[in-house]
């Protein structure tokens, strides 16, 4: 079982960054209720940068998704005073997302953890860029995890992000983000793992990304990641983050266990998986006609 963190609230739809302008609670609301009815979790609240009208931004959102659901959020920008307006109103415990390993980052949000009792991405990313291997992910997730004991932040508040790299692009870092989820519950026993998952789509068409997306999930789950940031519109997400695709989980297994599932016996649907499982693992070369193939 995954937890789904909706991510359909993002400024980066243009539905919703128009919504946001013209402050048009309808739009918002009617998206945040389809999330929790098709079985999201969490709601994330994505208003972007914000630099200009950031507060006051996240005060309408907040204040119009929480009419309608009752999910709690997560409160997503960069803006740190729109963070700390948003956990001003949650009416129930909020987290920040995100926290990357940057000093100003971690002196500015660690606080705000603390002082409103919140929980936190810790996105391992640093001021030099993304981790090159799972060592550099190690070794940035022990500083967040040394800024927070700072502030006497519990490690059921951290939700680990070791960041997903579009497969398109980082072919061979894909199957290492996948390893990398373990070692955070070594490293913070009772913390939780998070990621926005259609990062490893990023960039590819849309039939492509959809099968990409829900195998990732499957991969991820089997490692313990505790929860994804994902599309909440997705049913098939949603039934493989709830436990009720078993015949995908299983065949998905197979190949991270190294074994040839029997091709002839599988539907369309589970050979598809099983293809892009192998593309995942990096044991077959990425193309975007792996399906066919």
């Amino acid at each position: 079982m995954v937890l789904v963190i909706a991510e359909n609230i993002h400024v980066i739809s243009p539905r919703i960054k128009e919504a946001i302008k013209n402050r048009d609670a309808k739009t918002i609301q009617e998206v945040a209720v389809k999330s929790q009815e098709m079985g999201a979790d969490f709601v994330d609240l994505n208003i972007g940068p914000a630099s200009k009208e950031g507060p006051a931004i996240m005060e309408w959102m907040v204040k119009t998704v929480q009419e309608v659901v009752t999910l709690p959020l997560l409160l997503d920008t960069l803006n740190v005073e729109a963070i700390e307006t948003g956990l001003k109103l949650c009416n129930q415990k909020a987290v920040i997302n995100s926290i990357s390993c940057i000093p100003e980052r971690m002196d500015a949000l660690f606080p705000l953890v603390q002082k409103y009792n919140a929980g936190c991405v810790c996105l391992l990313i640093s001021a030099q860029g993304l981790p090159r291997d799972n060592d550099e992910r190690g070794m940035l997730a022990a500083d967040l995890i040394g800024k927070a004991m700072e502030y006497n932040i519990p490690n059921e508040d951290l939700w680990f992000d070791p960041f997903t790299p579009p497969i398109a692009f980082q072919q061979e870092a894909v199957k290492a983000t996948i390893e990398s989820v373990m070692m955070f519950e070594e490293m913070a026993p009772g913390c939780k793992t998070t990621c926005g998952l259609s990062n490893v789509s990023n960039g590819l068409p849309r039939e492509l990304r959809d099968i990409l997306n829900r195998t990732m999930l499957i991969m991820l789950e089997r490692h313990g990641m505790t929860s994804a940031i994902a599309d909440a519109f997705d049913e098939k997400i949603i039934e493989i983050a709830k436990g009720k695709r078993g015949d995908l989980q299983q065949i998905v297994y197979q190949v991270m266990d190294g074994e040839e599932p029997a091709m002839g016996n599988l539907t369309p649907e589970q050979v598809e998986y099983v293809k892009t499982a192998k593309v995942l693992l990096g044991h077959k070369l990425f193309s975007p006609s792996w399906l066919s193939e």
